[in-house]
């Protein structure tokens, strides 16, 4: 699964891989790659090869799931389709509490107690999701945990992850998209300890150096 989603990442667009020519994130960091899980949702044969395999995780990893809930936005319609899937209830929680109305951050019905897993679609540093998933224990919900699209797998993710008591599972890895990238031609072969360089320590820049 993980080298089939890597597959259609790179087929449709969904991910870019340029070691030579790296992008600029937010933060200043240099970056070989660049990634938007929302293209997912334009291409049907690869949404529903996602949406499918986010309900798998939920029902094999999380069989206790009373509801689902997006991060905002790009897991919004993830969540939603796989909730549907899943024949469980969606919401999703806002990246702010709104500045009108009742003032809500988490949309959807809740009920204190219930227990749910978090719909994202991108893992890097992780801060995002843990955010979520505080404003979810905070409005009383048990989080079982995230079932997420796509995830870098950075040291400083999986540390800040484990920190907050948070499980995540993702359908595909750094690891297995550099490798479907090197066998059909998206980067040399030299480049993928490259961009393994540089998830190991994206501060580090040397990996930018053949």
């Amino acid at each position: 699964m993980e080298k089939l989603i890597a597959k259609d990442l790179l087929s449709i667009g969904a991910v870019f891989l340029r070691p030579d020519e790296p992008f600029t994130w937010a933060s200043g960091i240099k970056s070989p790659i660049y990634c938007d899980n929302r293209l997912t949702l334009s291409v049907p044969a690869v949404r529903t090869r996602v949406e499918e395999g986010l309900a798998r995780i939920v029902r094999e990893r999380f069989p206790d799931a009373g509801a689902l809930m997006g991060t905002s936005t790009a897991g919004i319609a993830h969540a939603a389709i796989t909730a549907t899937l899943l024949d469980l209830p969606m919401g999703y929680v806002r990246g702010g509490a709104k500045d009108h109305g009742r003032g809500n951050r988490i949309e959807g019905q809740l009920e204190k107690g219930e227990r749910v897993v978090v719909i994202e679609d991108l893992i890097s540093t992780g801060g995002s999701c843990i955010e979520v998933v505080e404003a979810l224990r905070e409005a009383g919900a048990e989080v079982l945990g995230v079932a997420s699209i796509f995830t870098y797998g950075m040291q400083r993710g999986l540390d800040r992850l484990r920190e907050a008591g948070v499980r995540n599972h993702s359908l595909c890895n750094l690891d297995a998209l550099v490798e479907v990238a090197a066998a059909e031609g998206y980067i040399r072969p030299e480049d993928k300890a490259r961009l393994l360089a540089f998830r190991d320590n994206p501060a580090d820049e040397s990996w930018m150096r053949r």
